[in-house]
């Protein structure tokens, strides 16, 4: 199985979303990208062998150790030198300690040796996809108002999503992330057909929780509100009444300024016969400025 990781993107432009790059392990968790701040861990040892020290960096990388999982990883690389896996490893971890330029260059590596790999497909459209967030939100910060219609990243990102998508079309974080980037580009129309068929493969995908890690923020709750309507909808088009009524909260607190269509979207028709959808409507929750 793969472990589905998820990256903050700093201050981005989407709401609030899940970017997931492809890792081997057993279960889902979320790690905010972070720079480390110093080694901690002892030098890789020349007598360990490359799978004894991929373990150690998985180690030292799930403990956000990032400059000592790096250490250990290359040595792993250095005597498995055509393990693209590997490869994928150094990325992920270059993507969390926010070396894009170099992360690319690993995922590319990785592809070199595999091009039918479809996690370092997806991971590299996770590095387009995060530098061109950071480069928008710079612009954001400046006071600039970007064109997001003609994002070139954002367009390489959905290339590497769709390449990993028709490799392994059973990848609920693929579609997860193929929506995303339409999202950015505000193009909602085929966000919510790739966010609908990645909840149909995984009803949990936007559920996932962390222990370790945060969803990423927006620059203002304008987009959040959207997504969160977005994702509103398509819970109550597939009967998950619950979830619906907290994401229609939550796009209320973050001012969703159409509130009123769901009076009128026929995906809410079974969610407004229920008591709870007539309790938020009468007491509406208080939007959240920033």
């Amino acid at each position: 199985m793969r472990l589905r990781v998820c990256y903050l993107a700093l201050l981005t432009i989407l709401g609030i979303l899940f970017c997931a790059a492809t890792y081997p392990s057993t279960q889902t968790s979320q790690v905010q990208i972070a720079a480390p701040a110093a080694r901690h861990a002892e030098a890789p040892q020349p007598e360990a062998t490359a799978a004894e020290l991929e373990r150690k960096g998985d180690q030292l990388r799930g403990n956000k150790n990032f400059l000592d999982a790096l250490d250990y990883l290359r040595a792993a690389a250095a005597k498995s030198p055509k393990n693209p896996k590997i490869l994928n490893k150094i990325g992920i971890v270059q993507l969390q300690m926010i070396r894009y330029s170099e992360a690319r260059k690993s995922f590319e590596a990785a592809l070199r040796m595999d091009r039918g790999y479809a996690d370092a497909h997806n991971n590299l459209g996770v590095d387009y996809y995060l530098q061109e967030s950071a480069k928008l939100a710079a612009k954001l910060r400046a006071g600039a108002q970007p064109n997001l219609w003609s994002s070139g990243d954002f367009g390489r990102a959905i290339k590497e999503y769709r390449k990993a998508i028709k490799l392994q079309e059973d990848s609920a974080s693929f579609y997860s992330n193929l929506g995303t980037a339409y999202f950015a580009k505000k193009d909602f129309g085929k966000a919510v057909e790739s966010y609908s068929r990645a909840l149909a493969l995984d009803p949990d995908v936007f559920e996932h929780t962390s222990r370790v890690g945060v969803a990423a923020q927006t620059s203002s709750p304008g987009d959040r509100a959207e997504y969160f309507y977005l994702l509103a909808r398509m819970y109550a088009k597939s009967g998950a009444t619950d979830r619906s009524l907290s994401y229609l909260r939550r796009a209320m607190e973050d001012g969703y300024k159409d509130i009123n269509k769901i009076f009128h979207d026929d995906e809410f028709a079974a969610v407004r016969n229920d008591p709870r959808f007539s309790a938020l409507i009468n007491h509406k929750p208080t939007a959240i400025t920033e």
